[in-house]
């Protein structure tokens, strides 16, 4: 099935749960209607990557295609609008896919409920895809490890924000924040949701941790040098929020002395335009925009040798070998 067709499927399951839960919102309380039309506006657009990996999990199981587990892997999606609600807050980010954040729509507090609110929604459509129980409780704890991880990566950017620059510290960050709950748990999940071997599950690790990563790096550099008519967000707000980003980490290990003074300079005041272009400069002298493209190259190259070496279906092997180019082009 081509992935066009997958992410259709997504939406109209999507589009039909919120339909119900929305309308059982309002019907608490009019009141609620703005709350309501903002978790829907929250989860439209978007290429629905995560759920794409977790039903293709489910097919390199060996199992075949079924409606319940498009509905169990749309389930994902809304952990990701929930996950950029809360981080559009904590970024002071004013658009997202271009239309106001919800903080910037409703105000802080009815923002944060918002992204609860979506997170309840999750678990809700998960449990209520139609798979059998049995299938969904081999899932329960990789779903409780991929929200450990999500919040750990957002807890460590926070901690990390303003401190000392590590790129090590950075590509942790990385795999947690970003990598590890958009490919790497997807992808476990419907393969365990499938019923796969837990040495197939383990072995699809190596290609599910190095993409995610190479997914993340391309959202940095995308953050920083990125079209904001294209990716629908600012691309101020990586470098006015002092994010700790291997980006960064490499420019201030690379650049020279001087550039090195006036980026800490800079990272000290307001960033505005003005100053962000004179950052992004240093970063291209510096040689770093061009290391983390060559970083992302390095992980997709390994994600496909591994998945070479895995003994999937081919239609499975086909898609996620699409998905590789999808989460790293244009790097």
């Amino acid at each position: 099935m081509p992935v066009s067709d997958l992410q259709a499927r997504v939406d109209r399951a999507l589009e039909e749960f919120l339909d119900g839960e929305v309308a059982e919102l309002v019907a608490l309380d009019a009141d609620l209607a703005p709350v309501a039309e903002q978790a829907r506006v929250s989860v439209a657009g978007g290429k629905r990557i995560r759920p794409a990996f977790c039903y293709w999990g489910w097919r390199a199981a060996g199992q075949p295609d079924a409606e319940s587990m498009v509905r169990a892997a749309a389930a994902l999606e809304l952990v990701h609008a929930a996950a950029i609600v809360h981080d559009d807050i904590i970024d002071r980010s004013p658009l997202r896919r271009g239309r106001a954040t919800a903080h910037e729509r409703l105000g802080d507090g009815l923002a944060i409920m918002v992204g609860d609110l979506l997170l309840g929604w999750a678990g809700q459509l998960f449990h209520a895809s139609g798979l059998p129980r049995a299938f969904l409780a081999r899932a329960v704890s990789l779903w409780t490890a991929m929200g450990r991880e999500l919040i750990a990566g957002e807890c460590l950017e926070l901690l990390s924000t303003g401190g000392p620059s590590d790129l090590r510290r950075s590509l942790r960050i990385v795999r947690f924040k970003t990598g590890s709950y958009t490919v790497e748990w997807p992808l476990r999940i419907g393969a365990v949701l499938g019923g796969a071997a837990p040495a197939t599950v383990e072995a699809l690790a190596g290609y599910t941790r190095p993409l995610g990563e190479a997914f993340q790096l391309r959202d940095d550099l995308w953050g920083v040098f990125g079209d904001p008519a294209v990716t629908g967000k600012s691309d101020l707000d990586d470098l006015a929020g002092r994010k700790p980003t291997a980006l960064l980490a490499l420019t201030l290990e690379h650049a020279g002395q001087a550039d090195r003074e006036e980026l800490r300079d800079l990272l000290l005041g307001a960033v505005g335009t003005a100053e962000a272009d004179r950052i992004r400069q240093i970063m291209l002298r510096s040689g770093a925009a061009d290391q983390i493209r060559h970083m992302i190259g390095a992980r997709a190259g390994t994600a496909r040798t591994a998945l070479a070496r895995l003994r999937l279906p081919p239609d499975a092997v086909h898609a996620l070998t699409l998905l590789i180019d999808e989460v790293t082009a244009d790097a």
